[in-house]
Parts: C-alpha cells; structure tokens; sequence
C-alpha cells in the first residue's frame, strides 16, 4: 500500500506539473494528505482515478462492505472559495479602513474625555451627531485653562470639516452643538469612521491638539440613539510619552537644578518593542549652547526611573535669557542614537505653555522645587 501511495503522489506531482497548476501551500498540503487517504480508504487504484469521481459500491467489482467517503474533496473546495485564508484579503478590503481605526488599549495618557451622541434619519440618510461636552481637559495656557473646540470629520473624506465654537478658558467645555451628515445611505456609512479631533485654540501661533477619538461606524447600533462617553487620546506622532521634571533656583548662589525623575510610556523604538532610554540636557544662552549632561542608560523599558540632578551656574540677570533643552534618547549600540521626543524650558521660547508656566513658577517661587509632568514632543 505504501507503494501505490508514493506512486500516486509521483503521478500526481507529474500530471500537476504538466498542467502548469500552482497551488498556495495550504491547498497543496490538503491536496497530498487528504487526497490520498481518501483514496485508500475507497480502494481506488491511482491508473484509474477521476478527479470528483467516487467508486459506486454496487457497481461490478467494487468492494460492498466500504462506504464511500467525500469530505475530503469538499474541504478543498470550501477552501477554494470564501473560507480560504488566501481570500482574507479581498473579502476585508472594505473594512481596511475601519480597522486602522479599532483600539480599544487604554489611552496611556490623560486627555480628558468627550461626550456625544450619535443618530441616523433612514428617511432622509443623514447621520446627526451631537458634540455635548468635554471634562478634565488638560491645561494648554499659562492660566492654567484651555480654549477648546472640535473638529469632525467621516474619514476617508477629509476636505469637508465641521467645527464647533471655541468654548474660552474652560477644561470643562459643554457645546450642545449638531451636525448633519446628509446623503450618506447606511451601507456607505459602514465604511466611514467618525473622527473627533479637540484642540485648544491659539491666537498668535498654531492650535494645539489636546486630544481624538475615532468611531468606526460599523460598530455603531444607529436605531437606538446612543450616548457615549469616550477617552480622547493623543494623536499618533505626539506619543512620545512624558518625563516628569523638577526645577529650582537658587539666586544667591546663582544655581539652576534640573532633576529629571522619571518617564512614563515611551515611544518603542526596538523590534523588541522597547527602548534604551537616556536624558539629556543642554543649557543653551539664546541659540548658543553651552553646557550639557546626561543620564546613564536604562536598557528594555519604556518607564525608566531616571533620578538624576543635574546643576548649572546662572547668574540672575541671565536666568530670564537662558534655556533648558531636555532630549530623551534611544541609545543604539550600532547605528546612531535616536530621539525618543524632546521638550525646551525657558520664560520666552518653550515648546508650549505648559513649559513656559513651570519655567516662571520657577522664578516666582526661588529656593523651591517645582515638579511637572510634561508631554515629550517630536523633532
């Protein structure tokens, strides 16, 4: 028996590749191990097999006592059409654009939350969304507050952009705004996803975005009416984490004190998944540079626990002309080391208002330790 199963196989790989027939693996694997023992359990001798043809047990010379056995040939062919892992791809290609848009990880930063409510006129095919509120935004200005606002938009379409009023000087914003999405049927709408973007309104320089959330709409029960609460999150190039940093001057003896304490959720930048974190810090008098220091190495975390002071000389009439460059570094044993994110203190060219605040509490409370966390930006 062995014998007539190697001579099958022979035969088979012969007629196939005379046929020109490529397979995919999984369809190959099926075809010689199934196949086969099909065969054997049947007692079909390879010179006389027909592919789909099955032995009839009544017929002259057949053997009566064995049933005849067809699954096998259906598996193969089940597989062909839509449960073959090959066709995956074809079949979700609809739904590439939703999943992109599906997480439900925690955020690893606080942005607040935002409620709205979502409906659908199957009458008319408009989608209504209303944008409510928003709480524990996080603070943007040197008040301590923000100026927030919303923009929304049904991704892939990102031309037509709806905004809500800017709510000023609030972390805590209600806008009881409506939007009408009008001529989308409910089959175009299981393609889209909602896009809910936050940013706090800047009169002088470019908004800051606080935070989003994104709503694949195929998720989404559009005959009940629902209300949700959801956790904004910060886009994608602004996860670089957050390193929490103290400062503190002394004017008599004209000594500047950074501690860089810790970091928390760092930017992966190892196929591992992980980093090997480092600080380092640059004392720079207008664009000169002129001292720097570093951390030593923390390898595999993306938490590192830094506790390193680091301590300059500043004279007072220059404290308010100097400034403080804090780069988080991925250190590289081969190629070049690599920004993780970075962040400037000083009273007039920060990275942002949340700097510029913990740089003038600095100066306004001498001799006293002034922790913050901030967000890491990228270059």
């Amino acid at each position: 028996m062995a014998d007539k199963t190697h001579s099958l196989l022979l035969e088979m790989q012969i007629v196939f590749s005379k046929a020109q027939i490529k397979l995919c693996p999984l369809e190959s694997l099926l075809l010689f191990t199934v196949v086969p023992a099909c065969f054997r359990t049947i007692g079909i001798s390879p010179s006389k097999s027909v592919e789909g043809e099955v032995p009839n047990p009544s017929s002259p010379g057949s053997d009566k006592s064995v049933t005849p056995v067809i699954p096998q040939n259906k598996n193969i062919q089940a597989l062909k059409n839509a449960e073959h892992p090959s066709m995956g791809f074809w079949q979700s290609r609809s739904l590439s654009l939703v999943d992109m848009y599906i997480d439900n990880a925690e955020p690893s930063e606080s942005c607040g939350q935002i409620q709205f409510s979502i409906e659908y006129d199957f009458e008319k095919n408009t989608l209504i969304l209303k944008v409510m509120q928003a709480k524990d935004l996080p603070a943007m200005d040197l008040t301590g507050t923000s100026d927030p606002y919303v923009k929304v938009v049904l991704l892939p379409d990102k031309k037509h952009k709806l905004e809500t009023k800017i709510k000023r000087r609030t972390l805590n914003p209600k806008w009881n705004e409506t939007f009408y999405f009008e001529g989308f049927p409910i089959q175009k709408l299981q393609t889209r996803v909602l896009h809910l973007h936050v940013f706090d309104y800047d009169r002088f320089s470019k908004d800051d975005s606080i935070g989003e959330v994104f709503v694949p709409l195929c998720q989404i029960d559009l005959t009940s009416k629902p209300v949700y609460w959801r956790a904004l999150k910060p886009p994608p190039k602004y996860k670089c984490g957050e390193v929490l940093i103290s400062l503190c001057y002394h004017p008599a003896n004209s000594l500047l004190t950074l501690t860089a304490i810790k970091a928390r959720n760092l930017k992966a930048k190892d196929i591992n998944g992980k980093s090997d974190p480092y600080v380092k810090v640059w004392l720079n008098f207008g664009d000169k540079r002129v001292e720097k220091r570093k951390t030593p190495v923390f390898p595999c975390t993306l938490d590192p626990v830094f506790n390193e002071i680091f301590t300059f000389h500043v004279p007072w009439e220059k404290i308010r002309d100097c400034s403080l460059d804090v780069r988080v570094m991925d250190f590289d044993n081969i190629g070049r080391n690599e920004l993780i994110g970075r962040l400037s203190l000083s009273s007039k060219n920060s990275t942002g208002t949340l700097e510029t605040k913990h740089w003038q509490d600095m100066i306004a409370k001498p001799r006293q330790t002034v922790l913050q966390w901030h967000r890491l930006k990228p270059e």
